[in-house]
């Protein structure tokens, strides 16, 4: 035997090692739990044989207590890049059977790498977390780590997609990477987030409570709005990552891949022209009106269980990706809220900065009113919905379905917030108030001088009726130019789409400056 068959054996038997990461026990004991292990998770995420390692041999220097002794090839995460559908993403892996996934100086450096390969590259970033979190034997080289990952997160926001599947622990420092990047996926019961633990929070504030009601998948995905999206397994989480990158270009140059389609442009949907209920108090389902809209009635929706009462999420029209943002007449009524401002703001940005056209549907009856609001910053909060029309540059494309009152018609893509094409259905209500509010303020007077309850009840009504004809109908919107046309419902789908295809070269620039100051 040859030196170099020695070299070459040495070199494949210690491959095989790395490739077992922490070693068969720990891989057994990742399975135990239900969990896949790093590699396994890439194998799933990626097309076969796309992936490319890097850093496969790279080890630790720490020597402190005891470290010196457990070192691994690969220093507990994988990374590299490959291809999803054949379009190439960088990736990278947390590896919990070695040291727990923690994160330490090389761990940190070969992130950061695949990071800045990511933006210089223009190609979408994945991270797959599992990890303790910081290597507390490394101490300051461990919190700099994780400093120089977040600033690779800030630097590389908007200027491609980053995207973070949460899929074991992610505690303390480590869980503002995830919250940099533009979305995280949780796995329901085997995945958690929180800056300090259950043995943290009763330790100083006596509350008891486990790692699932403390910063589980339920608990971001309906409560704090951490989650984007929360799978029932790894399997599903992992496919959830493929369906959004269908939907997002590589970088904020390029445009979404489109996605052909045999659902005709100009399909009709008489169901559209019954939707509306007669009296104006009842609820129906937004989730209907998108379906009829879209392609194929697919639709990726974000936030899904978290300020239901407004609805965003991707979709296809025409083959071509949109952002739809839509009121949930089903929940509050459709009002907007704190949480609802903020998750279409935040949506609205991301699609705005990757190039992804805008669909707005509308029916809104105001602001949540309350000194719980007011006294939360319902003001601040709602002008980040504001801020976010305003200053997104994408085609617009606005349909107002019913009711559009008062400051919440203008968050909601209004004509002065420069959307491009606003269309109204016959039963829009564009006004400052709706009309039992407006009569009791234009007559207050006159309602305070009668004293019969029938006539005061009659006379409201019949001002009602005025104020209705006057000002609850799209067609003073339409007369000042505030709409293009009133159209009717059946021909919805056509109309954005065919809007959508005027607009494809659609070239408007904000002014130049150092950075906005967005109302956080």
């Amino acid at each position: 035997m040859t030196k170099q068959t020695d070299n070459i054996k040495m070199l494949v038997e210690r491959r095989a090692n790395a490739k077992l990461g922490g070693g068969e026990k720990r891989i057994e004991a990742q399975h135990s739990k239900g969990k896949f292990t790093a590699r396994e998770r890439l194998a799933q995420l990626l097309d076969e044989g796309s992936f490319e390692e890097y850093d496969m041999f790279v080890q630790h220097r720490c020597s402190n207590f005891g470290m010196d002794k457990s070192r691994f090839d690969g220093d507990g995460v994988i990374s590299g890049q490959g291809t999803i559908n054949g379009r190439q993403v960088f990736v990278y892996a947390q590896d919990f059977t070695v040291n727990g996934g923690s994160l330490g100086e090389v761990q940190a450096r070969k992130i950061c790498k695949v990071m800045d390969m990511a933006r210089e590259n223009g190609a979408p970033l994945i991270g797959l977390n599992d990890s303790g979190g910081a290597r507390i034997q490394e101490g300051i080289s461990s919190l700099a780590g994780f400093g120089e990952i977040f600033q690779r997160n800030i630097m590389n926001s908007g200027v491609i997609p980053q995207i973070s599947g949460i899929f074991g622990p992610c505690a303390g420092g480590a869980v503002y990477s995830p919250a940099l990047t533009d979305f995280n996926i949780m796995i329901q019961n085997s995945s958690y987030m929180f800056l300090t633990g259950p043995a943290v929070v009763k330790q100083v504030t006596g509350e008891d409570v486990n790692q699932e009601d403390l910063g589980g998948a339920s608990v971001h995905a309906s409560k704090s709005g951490v989650a984007h999206f929360s799978a029932v397994d790894e399997t599903e989480g992992i496919n959830m990552i493929k369906a959004l990158l269908s939907f997002l270009p590589q970088n904020w140059k390029s445009k979404a891949p489109e996605l052909p389609t045999k659902d005709p442009v100009d399909r009709v949907s008489d169901r559209l022209n019954e939707i509306i209920p007669e009296n104006p108090n009842q609820a129906y389902d937004m989730y209907d009106v998108i379906g009829e809209i879209v392609d194929d009635g697919g639709f990726l929706e974000v936030h899904k269980n978290w300020a239901r009462n407004i609805i965003v999420g991707f979709a296809h029209i025409g083959g071509k990706s949109v952002g739809v943002v839509a009121n949930q007449p089903k929940v509050l009524a459709g009002v907007l809220d704190i949480n609802a401002s903020r998750k279409a703001a935040r949506f609205v940005r991301f699609c705005d900065a990757f190039n992804i056209p805008l669909v707005t549907l509308v029916d809104v009856p105001g602001f949540l009113c309350g000194t719980q609001q007011e006294y939360a910053g319902i003001i601040s909060n709602g002008a980040k919905l504001l801020y976010a029309y305003g200053e997104a540059t994408v085609p617009k494309v606005t349909v107002t379905l019913r009711k559009s009152y008062g400051g919440a018609h203008i968050v909601m893509s209004c004509k002065q917030l420069r959307g491009d094409v606003n269309y109204a259905w016959p039963s829009a209500n564009i006004a400052v108030l709706g009309a039992s509010g407006a009569v009791e303020i234009l007559y207050a007077k006159q309602l305070k001088a009668i004293e019969d309850p029938q006539q005061k009840a009659k006379f409201k009504e019949e001002k009602m009726a005025e104020y209705d004809a006057l000002f609850n109908n799209p067609y003073q919107a339409a007369e000042s130019g505030y709409v293009e046309d009133v159209i009717e419902p059946r021909n919805t789908r056509f109309r954005i789409a065919r809007a959508l295809v005027q607009l494809e070269n659609k070239d408007q620039k904000n002014p130049c400056k150092k950075h906005d100051n967005l109302p956080l």
